[in-house]
C-alpha cells in the first residue's frame, strides 16, 4: 500500500508501477500513468491548453450531484443570471413534471448562453426524498429524466452538455449512445471537456460532483472554441 500527498507523488507512483498488470486505488493514481504509455511511444500528447474544437450549437448543463461542490457551483450559475430550472424527484415520480418539461424549458429560453437543469439539493432535503422514494429509486428517477431529457435536446440543436454527477453522467452518455471519447483541454483538475468519436461530434464535460471549482459551470465554455 502506498499514499500520495502531492501530484508530484502521483506522478512518482504511476513511473513505480508501470510494469504492474494490475492496480487498485483511489481515481488520482490516474495522473501519473498516461506517461508510461508515452515513454514506450502508445501515446500521443496533445496540447492541453488549446481549446476544444466544438460544432456550433447551444450549450447545456445538467446537474443531478447533491455534493457541496456542485450545490456551490449550481448557486454561482444562477446568481451570474444562467436561465435554471430545478427538478425536484417527489414531482418526477408523482408525474407533475417530465423530461418533456425540461426541453421545453430548455427550448424556449432566448440567446446563445448555456441553460441549467438542476435537481441538486442539500442533504437534509435528499434524506427526505430517499425517505419516501428509497434511495435507488430516488437517483435513478432523476438520471433517467435528465438523460432523456439530453437526447431530445440534442437532437434539437443542442451540442455542448457539462454533466455534473457521476451516476448522472454514466446515465446520460448511455442515454447518447456515446461511445468513444476524445479528451480536449482540462477545465479544472480532474475535469476535461471531451469529445464523441461518433459522427454526431457532441462535446462533453463529466463531472463528479465534488470536482471543480465553484465557478466551473461558468468559466467551461471558455475552454471551446
Amino acid at each position: 500500500m502506498i499514499d500520495a500527498i502531492s501530484d508530484r507523488h502521483l506522478m512518482a507512483i504511476g513511473e513505480a508501477i508501470a510494469d504492474h498488470k494490475l492496480i487498485t486505488g483511489g481515481s488520482g493514481i490516474a495522473l501519473g500513468l498516461p506517461e508510461n504509455f508515452a515513454r514506450k511511444g502508445l501515446l500521443q500528447k496533445s496540447d492541453s491548453s488549446k481549446p476544444m474544437q466544438a460544432k456550433p450549437g447551444r450549450s447545456l448543463l445538467l446537474s443531478g450531484s447533491c455534493s457541496e461542490a456542485t450545490r456551490g457551483q449550481v448557486a454561482k450559475a444562477v446568481l451570474s443570471g444562467m436561465p435554471a430550472l430545478r427538478v425536484d424527484a417527489l414531482d418526477l415520480a408523482a408525474g407533475k413534471t417530465s423530461s418533456q418539461d425540461m426541453v421545453a424549458f430548455a427550448n424556449n429560453q432566448s440567446g446563445e448562453g448555456p441553460v441549467l437543469i438542476y435537481s441538486s439539493d442539500t442533504p437534509e432535503v435528499v434524506a427526505t426524498v430517499q425517505e419516501q422514494l428509497g434511495r435507488e429509486a430516488a437517483g435513478s428517477i432523476v438520471e433517467n429524466a435528465l438523460s432523456e431529457t439530453a437526447k431530445e435536446l440534442v437532437k434539437g440543436g443542442f451540442t455542448r452538455i457539462i454533466v455534473a454527477g457521476g451516476e448522472t453522467s454514466g446515465a446520460v452518455v448511455n442515454g447518447l449512445g456515446v461511445d468513444a471519447i476524445e479528451i480536449g483541454p482540462e477545465i479544472d483538475p480532474g475535469v476535461p471537456w471531451t469529445r464523441s468519436l461518433d459522427d454526431d461530434g457532441l462535446v462533453l464535460a463529466l463531472k463528479s460532483g465534488n470536482f471543480g471549482a465553484e465557478d466551473f459551470f461558468t468559466k467551461a465554455w471558455e475552454k471551446l472554441a
